[in-house]
């Protein structure tokens, strides 16, 4: 008997981080936990990279860690993109003094 966890178990734990991200998306109205919902979303994704890699899905040839890397470009996107994203969330709360996405409805004042 092995003691391995079989795929189908993180297929099934990322399509349910995958699914509350897109919820938290939907349904919050604060800018920053639609980031954070972002964030789930994007490990969700790394999550089912790594683990096709690693069950090697399609089988995989002997040569570099794709999977992980591809995890690693993605996790680097999403770095820039929490910095790109907390630095309107700034500039928008300076200017509307909310963090409701509600209130950002126009680009002039």
């Amino acid at each position: 008997m092995s003691n391995e966890i079989p795929l189908n178990w993180f297929l099934y734990f990322a399509a349910a981080a995958f699914t509350i991200g897109l919820i938290g998306v939907l349904v919050r109205r604060n800018a920053i936990a639609v980031l954070m919902a972002i964030e789930i979303m994007l490990n969700a994704a790394n999550i089912n990279l790594v683990a096709f890699w690693r069950y090697g899905v399609p089988p995989r040839a002997e040569g570099p860690l794709t999977g992980v890397m591809l995890a690693i470009f993605v996790i680097t996107i999403a770095a820039a993109e929490v910095a790109v994203g907390i630095g309107l969330i700034l500039l928008c709360y300076r200017r509307w003094k909310t963090s409701d996405t509600d209130r950002f409805d126009s680009l002039s004042g």
